[in-house]
């Protein structure tokens, strides 16, 4: 735990807690304030190698906050994040993301004008390169490889037949398909997604689900915000109950569901 907010960001640094060897993702003691209300209080969590991490809690728990807190979207009040043993806090979202963090937006973020392929080569390009370029496309010969990797991604998410469709016209659960290729192309080595299935009908909300276990079998470390219990409780290894900014319970499914505070702060008895 950090001592005070006072400390320097190096004696931060020396001082809060790395996680176990075994961890990828390590958030210790984070606080943040908008305005005097706390969005996140005390909050410590640590998602490990190979697992898929779910955050669940209900409307302004404080889920989206600590995933901007992660990514480098908000500097937290006090605390820190550590992604593979190194400080993300006080780094720029691009800093981040080089170092191998991915993240899936609750409201899909995709270029409108690019049609479905080029909006799944900008962030490979961009996470290849270093840097966002104005005309990625400029000399597409030369990105060939990269265009076949991007074919092949859209087919792993069920968006093959829309290669050539401008981003405007799509549906939001495709929307919502087409950003999770646009963060699988990245290979991150931890990939954060808020709401993956929102907007998508059931059969695609399982198709999905089926998706996110091949990349387990991967094994790429993702943390999964969901409301929907039923994605939540067919991917997580284990979950963490947030609740007023606060993890108010952690553990597996199993522990998680049977847990008296979240039956009250959430789940509700008749969903459990």
């Amino acid at each position: 735990m950090l001592a005070t907010a006072e400390k320097t960001a190096d004696d931060e640094s020396r001082e809060f807690q790395r996680g176990t060897p075994n961890s990828v993702l390590h958030i210790d003691d984070v606080h943040k304030s908008f305005s005097g209300l706390h969005a996140l209080s005390d909050v410590d969590l640590e998602v490990l190698e190979g697992e898929t991490h779910a955050i669940i809690g209900p409307n302004g728990a404080g889920k989206s906050t600590l995933l901007n807190v992660c990514v480098g979207r908000l500097k937290p009040d006090r605390g820190a994040v550590v992604f593979d043993g190194e400080v993300l806090t006080g780094k720029q979202p691009h800093e981040i993301n080089q170092l191998g963090v991915a993240r899936v937006f609750q409201t899909p973020e995709v270029f409108p004008d690019l049609t479905v392929l080029e909006n799944i080569m900008v962030p490979a390009l961009s996470k290849r390169d270093g840097h966002f370029r104005v005309n990625p496309f400029k000399d597409f010969e030369r990105e060939a490889s990269l265009r076949d990797e991007a074919v092949a991604t859209a087919e792993s998410v069920g968006l093959q037949a829309q290669l050539t469709a401008q981003a405007s016209s799509m549906s939001r659960g495709d929307k919502r398909r087409l950003e999770l290729a646009m963060g699988l192309i990245q290979h991150p080595r931890l990939l954060l997604l808020d709401e993956p299935t929102a907007g998508m009908a059931r059969h695609d909300t399982n198709a999905t689900i089926d998706l996110l276990k091949k990349i387990k079998e991967g094994g790429m470390t993702k943390v999964i915000i969901e409301h929907d219990m039923h994605v939540v409780f067919s991917l997580a290894d284990r979950i963490s109950v947030l609740a007023g900014g606060r993890i108010i319970a952690q553990g597996t499914p199993d522990e998680v569901k049977n847990d008296p505070k979240v039956k009250e702060a959430y789940l509700g008895e008749e969903q459990v």
